[in-house]
């Protein structure tokens, strides 16, 4: 299998996850999914039009064929809110796959971790591939997915913030003591150099939105972003040189004259 991010069983070959909202158009919005390179889109069931189909919705303009949605219970405060979100996303989408959200503060927007739990055992009890989002903490994500979490998704600053990696600590910890589901960042990047260092940390993947719907060009934002991710995972890949408090010389020394 080729270095491709597998959760769940399911194969993609982009570690990139996008957001949908907030894009200025929905042209604009299939522009930037376009030249991202992926083939995952979340989408918020609170902004899709599940009732009546027969008007306009967001995903009138998603090629379902060629991106996986992954419907979300963004805007859920507590878990018995977010798995009754989640049930009305399988329903109407016939998708069975969820980014669960359970917030727990208002101004901050941060996970209840709690309720994630609670959610997260409830949905993976009725089948779904449940893929949290929490705070970046070790034991969460361990009771997570003791808990049949499909992925862990640890936020790297708050959502939307723009404020890229705030937590390489805990990140690098995350990395090396979590290996048994993939690891995705989600919430924090901005700009393509934060995708970059989250990758070469060696997470498994990248959720982000407002980092390229919030550009001043989204779509060339979205196409960085792609470079930025492959970048970062290739860097992983090949090994870093050590960190040295001292010069060494670029060039063999041994054997000149002195």
């Amino acid at each position: 299998m080729a270095d491709s991010l597998v959760i769940a069983g399911r194969e993609f070959r982009s570690r990139l996850i996008l957001g949908s909202g907030k894009y200025a158009s929905f042209d604009l919005m299939v522009k930037a999914l376009e030249v991202s390179g992926t083939d995952m889109v979340t989408v918020a069931v609170r902004r899709v039009n599940l009732t009546d189909r027969a008007n306009e919705s967001l995903l009138d303009h998603i090629d379902t064929k060629k991106y996986h949605i992954l419907p979300n219970t963004a805007g859920c405060y507590s878990a018995e809110e977010a798995v009754r979100t989640a049930m009305l996303a399988r329903e109407v989408l016939d998708n069975n796959w969820i980014k669960l959200e359970v917030i727990g503060d208002e101004k901050t927007l941060f996970p209840d971790n709690q309720g994630l739990l609670e959610a997260t055992r409830e949905l993976v009890k009725e089948g779904f591939v449940v893929l949290p989002y929490f705070n970046d903490d070790l034991i969460v994500a361990r009771r997570l997915i003791d808990a049949g979490a499909a992925a862990v998704m640890p936020l790297a600053a708050p959502i939307g913030s723009g404020l890229g990696i705030q937590n390489l600590t805990n990140l690098r910890i995350l990395r090396e003591q979590i290996h048994e589901v993939p690891l995705i960042v989600d919430a924090g990047v901005g700009t393509a150099s934060d995708a970059a260092l989250a990758m070469e940390l060696g997470v498994d993947g990248v959720l982000m939105n407002t980092g390229i719907a919030g550009a001043s060009d989204p779509v060339a934002m979205a196409e960085a972003m792609n470079l930025a991710v492959r970048a970062g995972r290739l860097a992983f890949l090949a090994g870093r040189i050590p960190r040295k408090l001292y010069a060494s010389a670029s060039s063999p020394i041994e054997g000149l004259s002195k």
